[in-house]
């Protein structure tokens, strides 16, 4: 059975203020974890006033403390962004509060615009070291050696494991090298999904924290009781892509019934083309959807970005998604005395 995770955009919509946002996010993790997902991640975003996750770490401390098995991560921290000193400080300070609980994933993209960059005093040229800042992030949270003079405190030993994100074959290449889990953004870039997926595996090397590869792919996916319904919540988030292209990032809509009276054609195609590996419909629709998307790129996990404009209506897809996914109920998973060892990527 391939693993199912979230990833929570934590939406400020035009009815739901930031601390809103952040509540419902900690209230979809808590009914996660009943309904058999195995993690629940958010993203560093900056300067976008319909997303709540800029301050990463302490959205998590949030989450984690309103669930008590689901694993709870970055997807992710924007690493050029920061000091992996700092990085691991945070981290490892969340692994202590939540031990066995926590993922990094790490992405080299800026999360926001490039005035923003500026704000953040990063320039163009960070990214240029992140496999460095990887290695630097991944020693601190290793045991401190003996006469170490710098030590992450409290992240020393905690060994937080760390998955490496990307949108290209950039991030698939760093992940097999440094032998760690992949994430591949499907969900808003597919182009490159299944040459990055063969990238990752042929050239995977064995290490400390994996010994096979492990991929995980995303996936926009909105179920509802029926086709249409899913069609008709699927309208919030491609206005949100519109608005991308005219740069105007704002709230997040209520759906609407006609799309093509919102987007040009142009937008249409724009948005159509980072969507299109989403999934909308029934159960049964989504159920053979994610079977394909499965059997196309033998992903070990999915995680499902269910982006609906309403709180209920989007708790109601996530637990269709889980029940066309046949994940374990709250029942199983208690009942289960192993974890699985596809899930070593943890």
């Amino acid at each position: 059975m391939t693993a199912l995770s979230i990833l929570e955009l934590v939406r400020i919509t035009e009815d739901t203020d930031a601390r809103g946002a952040l509540d419902n996010a900690r209230d979809l993790a808590a009914h996660a974890e009943k309904w058999g997902y195995g993690r629940i991640w958010v993203a560093e975003h900056h300067n976008m006033p319909g997303i709540a996750s800029a301050a990463t770490s302490v959205v998590l401390a949030h989450i984690a403390a309103g669930s008590t098995r689901i694993r709870v991560g970055a997807g992710g921290i924007m690493l050029p962004n920061h000091s992996p000193y700092v990085i691991a400080e945070q981290f490892g300070t969340l692994a202590q509060l939540f031990p066995g609980r926590i993922d990094l994933g790490l992405g080299r993209a800026p999360g926001t615009d490039q005035t923003t960059l500026r704000a953040l005093r990063r320039t163009n040229e960070s990214a240029e070291s992140f496999p460095q800042d990887v290695l630097e992030l991944q020693a601190f949270l290793a045991p401190a050696g003996p006469g170490q003079r710098i030590q992450a405190v409290p992240a020393a030993g905690t060994e937080v494991p760390l998955w490496i994100l990307g949108s290209s074959n950039f991030g698939a290449m760093l992940a097999a090298e440094l032998g760690l889990p992949y994430a591949f953004a499907s969900h808003f870039a597919p182009e490159m999904l299944l040459s990055a997926l063969d990238i990752y595996r042929s050239r995977f090397k064995p290490s400390a924290q994996l010994s096979r590869p492990y991929a995980m792919v995303g996936v926009n996916v909105i179920a509802a009781p029926t086709d249409a319904e899913a069609r008709r919540l699927a309208t919030t988030q491609q206005m949100s892509f519109a608005d991308i292209f005219r740069g105007a990032r704002g709230l997040s809509r209520p759906p609407i019934d006609d799309i093509e009276s919102y987007w040009s054609p142009m937008e249409k195609a724009q948005a159509m083309r980072m969507l299109a590996r989403s999934i909308i419909g029934s159960p049964e629709t989504v159920r053979a959807g994610l079977a394909a998307l499965v059997a196309e790129t033998g992903a070990d996990e999915l995680i499902v970005v269910s982006d609906v404009y309403d709180h209920a209506q989007r708790l109601r897809s996530v637990e269709l998604i889980a029940q066309a996914a046949g994940i374990q109920t709250e029942s199983a998973a208690v009942a289960a005395a192993e974890p699985e060892p596809a899930l070593e990527g943890r």
